[in-house]
């Protein structure tokens, strides 16, 4: 044998069973197929566990014991060595630069595997559902995820639930009225996306991710609501069946893309609105902060659900006449119930008037009006973004739920 210039490794007394084998699988990767490594030792019969290694593994080993009781083996290393990563699969890069997108299909052979890594053939499949990126790609959800991450806040911390003030009783039971019907709607939002995330391929991460957070902020919305509707000694009032209705038809919306955008396009989008008048006719400085905060959360939900569209519409522009079904078949299956319950519109009203008394009354009631107005001109102006024209934008807008999610 050529031995006369081959690279050597000395792994002195180490034996292969106690991490010598690392040592020899490292420098053996970096020697040709058909190439030799020089191993040198004097552990207690290491040539032999390498020798039972070589056979497994296919190389040609050749072994000289020397006089001074140490011992040289050459490896040649064999071209089907490592056969088992022969096929590997490839899964794209780990990181995506500027306008870079991930694969347009994840394999389910990629499995739970980090995008980026070299994934062995032979693995199991797993049964996810949503494996095509434009299913279900927003080309901010990277950017909206690290903000999302840095967002979280803790309610502990974030509102000042010792804070001395006590509205009117009237204006209190207004409060946990409309905390009441929050809690439920949060629970939808949290619902649906939850739903989808078991079934997105770990490829689209930034997808998974965010809405993980997404999930977060939801169960964080609905723990500071039942909160501050239990703050001065009263539980929540009451849920009506319109109510119910209209959040069950957003759980059973299976299409990932109608679902995001019948919660996050169209409900909360409208719920930033509400949220807003929350904060501006809030009675006491908890309720203030909490409208702050969870706003700030929905907007950026709202944010996924239009980047997500957009992209959905941009690379399929037939999906627009999808969306347009969408809102007509909710608004055909709620056409028979009773839309908004009618304690949480006393409720908005009595908030913004602040009092009972007919004045402030009339005053509320105009508030609330223009909040609906609001939360109108807001859809249109989503639909006419994702590609609507103007006037079906409006009809549209006029077809989303009265229960306002």
């Amino acid at each position: 044998m050529d031995a006369s210039s081959p690279p050597t490794i000395d792994i002195e007394a180490l034996g292969l069973d106690q991490g010598a084998l690392l040592l020899v699988r490292r420098a053996l990767d970096e020697v040709a197929p058909g190439d030799v490594l020089r191993v040198r030792g004097r552990a207690p019969a290491w040539q032999l566990h390498l020798a039972a290694w070589c056979r497994h593994q296919g190389h040609e080993l050749s072994v000289e014991e020397r006089a001074d009781g140490r011992c040289e083996a050459w490896i040649t290393r064999s071209a089907q060595a490592d056969g088992r990563w022969r096929d590997a699969l490839s899964t794209g890069p780990a990181l995506l630069g500027e306008g870079e997108l991930p694969a347009a299909e994840a394999s389910l052979a990629w499995g739970l595997a980090a995008r980026g890594a070299t994934v062995e053939a032979g693995g199991p499949r797993f049964d996810f559902t949503l494996t095509r990126r434009d299913e279900l790609w927003a080309a901010t959800a990277g950017a909206l995820y690290r903000q999302a991450a840095a967002a979280q806040w803790d309610p502990e911390q974030a509102i000042a639930w010792a804070d001395p003030t006590v509205p009117p009783d009237e204006i209190e039971a207004a409060v946990v009225q409309l905390m009441t019907y929050l809690i439920e709607n949060e629970n939808a939002a949290l619902l649906v996306p939850a739903r989808h995330l078991g079934r997105i391929h770990p490829h689209y991460r930034e997808v998974m991710q965010l809405l993980a957070l997404q999930c977060a902020d939801e169960a964080r919305h609905v723990e500071v609501f039942t909160r501050r509707a239990t703050l001065r000694g009263r539980g929540p009032a009451r849920s009506s069946a319109g109510g119910q209705a209209s959040l069950k038809t957003l759980l059973e919306a299976h299409d990932f893309s109608q679902a995001t955008f019948l919660l996050s396009v169209l409900g909360e989008g409208s719920f930033v609105n509400l949220l807003n008048f929350l904060h501006e006719h809030a009675p006491d400085p908890v309720t203030r902060q909490i409208a702050r905060l969870t706003a700030r959360d929905e907007a950026r939900h709202v944010a996924f659900g239009m980047a997500h569209v957009e992209h959905r519409v941009a690379t399929s522009p037939g999906y627009v006449a999808t969306l347009r079904n969408a809102i007509e078949t909710r608004y055909d299956e709620l056409a028979a119930t009773a839309g908004l319950n009618e304690h949480v519109f006393d409720a908005l009203v009595l908030l913004a008037a602040g009092s009972l008394a007919p004045a402030a009354i009339a005053r509320g009631h105009e508030a609330v009006q223009r909040l609906q107005a609001e939360m109108a001109v807001g859809r249109k102006a989503r639909l006419a973004r994702l590609g609507f024209a103007p006037a079906e934008a409006e009809r549209l807008a006029g077809l989303h739920t009265r229960n306002f999610m």
